[in-house]
């Protein structure tokens, strides 16, 4: 066993090697403070048949007894990834990915458990350092090692790997991971970032990287092994000469120029059949022919951006495709819009509720017990022309829900402000290339069609790249489709409002990007985000609506002394209960005395509040109460002025006149209004009938 350690932003990082895993291809045994996490690579003996891909699958394991917890559920154990746990993975995924071999493909598990979590070392950030360390001292193939840093900020100051309560509320979450010399992911949410502070925030993170790369070379020194052999399942050169004989490269430009998805894809099938024809008697070259297209239309598309500067559409390199919105094209939902660009169209659906339908979380992060707004992103087959049975939200689509929800959350109006757990839902119609940026324009847009007063518009567009052979050698392309993302070497997210970035993911398919890549690409997102808010999404709906829509619940809040909470539930809920019976509206109360009452009729709301206000407020002289009476008795009648809130009215204080009995005036269920006389003699409360001022009887 080895063990080692750095200094890693104030507390002490420890990596150790050979104690725990040693049947794993690569394992290292993290902790950072109190932090503990396994990392291990695994990798099979031999390439997984009939795939034209690297199958590496990444897996983040929250253990709830890391945080001191058993699991919910009837079975009491961990059960299906968190949705924290899903996005880590992708996290971590993102950076790994294009350091393994194009030609690789060994199955390949990385996988990270957490089992000990101390708030001020946040585990994620572990496992992201972790899996790099485990893979680069195995013996898989992989030309690593990266590193990951997180930045946080709090009151304009940068913080390096903040912990957890600092990540959580504070106005930056940055993660950055670099090579050696290259950023090679971002990922982001923030508070409105101007461009300038993210770049440097940025690289920032990237220094930091660096040193933490400097600590796991000399790890791998001295733990590294050897990488194994693998076969290649690189396409043959020689296939790819004889393939320009059947469809020349000046034909196979014919064949992906096109603005047509469906076009485009019949030429290359027509191509493929073409190919398929001519190499019938070669059964080697048959097995990958699917691979060796994909390769021929991807080294076209390059060659035509990055030495033609055509883009496979006829578009102009900073070009974004046509663009168009529209609000309330679905009735009786509480808010819709659909936003199209190019053969990419998304239509969300807004729905309102009261704040006892937030959305519960249970994880290890302390902060975070609850999702007031929940962003839902669905991708179904038909939106690419495909048949395939739908299995319910893939990481692809928790991801992109993911993205989309970080974009919208800072220009949202806070709790007090506007009472309601929010949920969007991105329906998508069709695709051809960034969708996840298609669902903040069409969520922003649905938010303010419903009545949701979100601070500012935000918009969001994605940016790719081409590279040649050196690192000046490139163009980026604003508002990729989905060709140019395929066969480009980034994706490159950013949201935002006029004022800054609320939100970045960034993955690439080559060993990272220089410096002037990034500040291009945010560059022109800025540009672009701010050409879709003024052209296509402020002509549909320029500031949200001043009132929710017809179908949506109205909710009215108000305070109350929580001491006064167990007077308006009453026994086992009796009050309350009866208060909901009455009037049919929806009552929550917290802890803190915020009740909200939640309906659709006005006037029952209304009359909901009255009621609550009648029983959390102490009897006073002079005040005027309607009520019902409820019993009576020799000595006068008592009136309920609302549930578990009751009154007496002496006999003598019934009629302006004497009377000999109480049912002479009054019947068991008669409406009467009184007035508050004070304390009496004994103490007691007393009201009247006769002494109600004449206007209010």
């Amino acid at each position: 066993m080895k063990s080692y350690s750095m200094d890693l932003a104030g507390r002490t990082l420890t990596v150790d090697i050979d104690r725990v895993g040693k049947q794993a291809n690569g394992c290292a045994f993290m902790h950072y403070g109190e932090t503990t996490v396994l990392c291990t690579a695994t990798a099979s003996d031999a390439p997984r048949e009939g795939v034209d891909f690297f199958p590496c699958s990444v897996e983040y394991e929250e253990k709830t007894y890391s945080v001191g917890k058993i699991p919910g559920g009837f079975n009491k154990r961990e059960g299906r990834a968190s949705e924290n746990s899903i996005l880590t993975s992708r996290v971590i995924d993102r950076p790994m990915r294009p350091l393994f071999p194009k030609d690789f493909r060994n199955d390949v598990t990385l996988n990270n458990m957490v089992m000990s979590v101390d708030p001020e070392c946040r585990p994620e950030l572990v496992a992201m350092i972790g899996t790099s360390i485990a893979t680069t001292i195995s013996d898989i193939p992989f030309d690593g090692p990266c590193s990951m840093t997180q930045v946080g900020m709090m009151d304009g100051e940068f913080i390096i790997n903040p912990n957890q309560e600092q990540w959580d509320k504070g106005d930056l979450r940055l993660t950055v991971a670099s090579t050696g010399k290259k950023v090679i992911m971002i990922e982001a949410g923030a508070n409105e970032i101007p461009e300038a502070k993210m770049i440097e925030a940025i690289y920032k993170a990237h220094e930091v990287n660096l040193t933490v790369i400097e600590f796991i070379n000399k790890i791998v020194a001295e733990c590294g092994k050897k990488k194994f052999d693998y076969p290649s399942c690189a396409v043959p050169e020689e296939m790819f000469d004889a393939m320009k004989k059947v469809v020349t490269p000046e034909e196979m430009e014919t064949v992906v120029f096109t603005d047509e998805k469906q076009v485009r894809e019949a030429n290359v099938k027509a191509a493929t059949e073409k190919f398929a024809e001519a190499f019938a008697d070669n059964e080697d070259w048959l097995k990958v022919l699917p691979d060796a297209v994909y390769q021929y239309e991807k080294k076209t598309v390059r060659k035509m951006i990055l030495k033609d500067h055509k883009r496979p559409d006829g578009r102009e390199i900073k070009q974004i495709r046509p663009l168009s919105a529209e609000i309330d094209l679905i009735p009786r939902v509480h808010g819709s819009a659909m936003f199209t660009r190019g053969q990419t169209q998304i239509c969300d659906v807004c729905t309102l509720a009261p704040l006892s339908e937030v959305q519960k979380v249970e994880g290890l992060d302390p902060n975070v017990s609850y999702k007031r707004y929940i962003h839902h992103y669905n991708f179904p087959s038909y939106s690419v022309g495909e048949t395939k049975v739908s299995r319910g939200p893939g990481r692809r689509e928790i991801g992109h829900g993911a993205l989309a929800e970080r974009a919208l959350l800072p220009v949202l109006p806070s709790e007090e402000e506007f009472p309601y757990a929010i949920r969007c839902v991105s329906e998508t119609f069709e695709s051809n290339g960034s969708t996840s940026m298609a669902s903040t324009c069409a969520s922003c847009m649905s938010l303010m069609a419903a009545g949701v007063p979100i601070k500012k518009m935000v918009a969001g567009i994605s940016c790719g790249l081409v590279t040649g052979d050196t690192d000046d050698d490139y163009i980026v392309l604003t508002d990729i489709q989905g060709l140019e993302d395929f066969f480009g070497d980034m994706d490159f997210k950013v949201t935002g409002t006029t004022d800054g970035i609320t939100a970045i993911q960034m993955d690439i398919k080559i060993h990272g990007l220089t410096r002037p890549i990034v500040e291009e690409a945010i560059s022109r997102a800025r540009d672009a985000r701010l050409f879709i808010m003024d052209t296509c999404m402020k002509p549909a709906i320029a500031e949200p609506r001043k009132e929710v829509g017809e179908y949506a619940p109205k909710i009215i809040s108000m305070q109350i002394n929580p001491e006064k909470i167990g007077d308006v539930v009453g026994q086992r809920g009796k009050t309350i209960n009866e208060i909901i019976k009455r009037t049919g509206v929806k009552i929550d109360i917290t802890d803190d005395g915020k009740v909200s009452i939640c309906g659709t009729d006005k006037e029952a709301m209304a009359k909901a509040e009255d009621i609550v206000k009648i029983i959390v407020t102490d009897f006073q002289e002079g005040q005027i109460f309607k009520g019902t009476v409820v019993s009576i008795k020799e000595f006068g009648a008592f009136i309920e002025f609302a549930p578990g809130k009751e009154g007496m009215v002496h006999i003598s204080k019934i009629a302006d006149h004497r009377i000999n009995k109480v049912e002479d005036v009054l019947s068991i269920g008669d409406k009467v209004t009184v007035v508050c006389m004070g304390k009496d003699k004994m103490g007691r409360t007393s009201f009247s009938m006769k002494d109600v001022p004449q206007d209010n009887k």
